[in-house]
């Protein structure tokens, strides 16, 4: 059975934003040794246009670090959804839109065969963990205060106690936390 694992980037404060993080090449590394675990990427709508309005262009872009060219030629290879009611279609290549029940869909999907999937966008992440959906965190904590936007954690979740994995730290000052439901079974498969 598939994991769901999100991985995202959080200020101090608990705030998630794409601007909040440090995108150096070492958080790219990161990012594409953790695309190497999974086989698709779940999105909602929002997460969805940012990500499908920078990244098809990044390996043709002469500015972009080789870091930031293999991350974008992992995640563009790979196999996508979006979750959406109001897109009107996905031009993103290898991407599925789906209209109806992304929990229904993605309780179909973990009981496939395949690497672990990953998921992107914080109501999308705040719909699965409320379910108890989520089996693998990967928080990568900005050092910086950041005192706007949405926080990650908002929302009200019931009690969800998780095993700390792993702690990474990058030269920039990122800590990288690995939690998992079931640390044992993560630490096992492996992870970057």
């Amino acid at each position: 059975m598939r994991k769901l694992v999100f991985s995202m980037n959080v200020s101090l404060d608990g705030f998630a934003d794409h601007e909040v993080a440090l995108a150096d090449d070492e958080l790219h590394d990161f990012a594409a040794r953790l695309l190497d675990t999974q086989d698709m990427v779940l999105f909602g709508r929002v997460t969805y246009q940012l990500f499908e309005s920078y990244w098809p262009a990044v390996p043709e872009d002469p500015q972009a670090t080789k870091s930031e060219v293999a991350f974008a030629r992992k995640i563009n290879a790979m196999r996508k959804i979006v979750f959406s009611k109001t897109l009107p279609g996905a031009s993103w290549n290898n991407t599925k839109l789906v209209k109806g029940d992304a929990i229904e869909e993605v309780i179909r999907l973990k009981k496939e065969d395949g690497k672990d999937l990953a998921v992107g966008g914080i109501s999308l992440i705040q719909s699965f963990l409320n379910r108890g959906l989520i089996d693998e965190y990967w928080l990568l904590v900005q050092p910086l205060i950041w005192g706007k936007g949405r926080r990650l954690f908002d929302g009200g979740t019931a009690r969800l106690d998780h095993e700390l994995v792993d702690i990474k730290t990058f030269k920039s000052g990122v800590v990288v936390l690995h939690y998992s439901l079931d640390g044992k079974q993560a630490s096992r498969r492996g992870h970057p």
